[in-house]
């Protein structure tokens, strides 16, 4: 644990991965519970379109993530809302329109390899300075929408139907949400990279949707374990001079396992005793 005081770029790399477990926690929450992995994934892989585009006209990835990434969660928003029979089909085209459109800008960018490895796996370790106050700026803007609009998130997001009843404008918190999901997909795309994002938005809030089934709750636990495997996952990393985001991912990936058989043997036991 010393090289962590050590060394400047490792301390840059812990900053970024609990900012960004941050965002994940609490969106992640959401998307556990709604059901949207796949939804998410198709935004998370449209990203690498505007990061291309972004790449091959001069300008900042990172904003050419984050333009394709709401583009992308309002149009799948839209499909969703519209066109829900074929919803599944239609955003998986989007998923690999938005990377093949990506690749091919890439392609026609000097020094495309590099890049195009780091945005699909992450590079957590070249973080810069700049980059985590950019994070940090996208923190404040989820968490400070999903604590104003806290409850009617929280509606939209177990029951439309009675939302709706109650006056809730359904259709515009929900594309609000996928939104934020957007701006959660463009914090995690630094550390563990476009492929891997789902698994990182996912993994933590599962785990303590385990244990936990109250919205509050299961955010900070699942920031928390985001924390804790981002954490472990950097040290490891560079303890056996591996991948960070896979490392990250394989972390995140055993605990939940393990998780789920303990969960699942702790429910079969309590059940056993109820009915014996």
């Amino acid at each position: 644990m010393d090289a962590f005081l050590e060394y400047g770029f490792l301390q840059t790399a812990l900053a970024a991965g609990l900012l960004a477990s941050i965002g994940c926690g609490v969106m992640g929450s959401y998307v556990v519970v709604k059901r949207i992995g796949y939804m998410a994934g198709g935004i998370s892989h449209s990203v690498l379109a505007g990061m291309g585009a972004a790449l091959f006209f001069g300008f900042s990835p990172m904003l050419g993530a984050l333009i394709a990434a709401l583009v992308a969660a309002l149009f799948i928003g839209w499909i969703k809302l519209r066109w829900q029979a074929q919803e599944d089909t239609l955003i998986g085209a989007m998923w690999a329109i938005g990377m093949s459109i990506g690749v091919l800008f890439i392609s026609r960018t000097p020094g495309y390899s590099t890049d195009l490895m780091s945005y699909l796996f992450g590079n957590i370790l070249l973080v810069s300075r700049s980059q985590l106050w950019e994070m940090a700026a996208l923190n404040v803007l989820v968490i400070g929408m999903v604590l104003a609009f806290y409850r009617q998130f929280l509606a939209v997001s177990f029951d439309e139907e009675f939302a709706r009843l109650r006056g809730v404008p359904v259709n515009f918190f929900y594309l609000l949400f996928l939104c934020l999901v957007a701006l959660t997909v463009v914090l995690l795309v630094q550390v563990v990279g476009l492929i891997l994002v789902i698994a990182l938005l996912t993994l933590p809030a599962a785990i303590a949707g385990h244990y936990i089934h109250t919205m509050g709750r299961m955010m900070i636990l699942a920031s928390g374990l985001g924390m804790v495997f981002t954490s472990v996952g950097i040290w490891l990393s560079y303890v056996l001079d591996m991948p960070t985001g896979a490392i990250i991912i394989l972390v995140a990936g055993s605990c939940y396992l393990l998780s789920a058989l303990f969960s699942q043997w702790w429910r079969e036991r309590h059940s056993g005793s109820t009915a014996s």
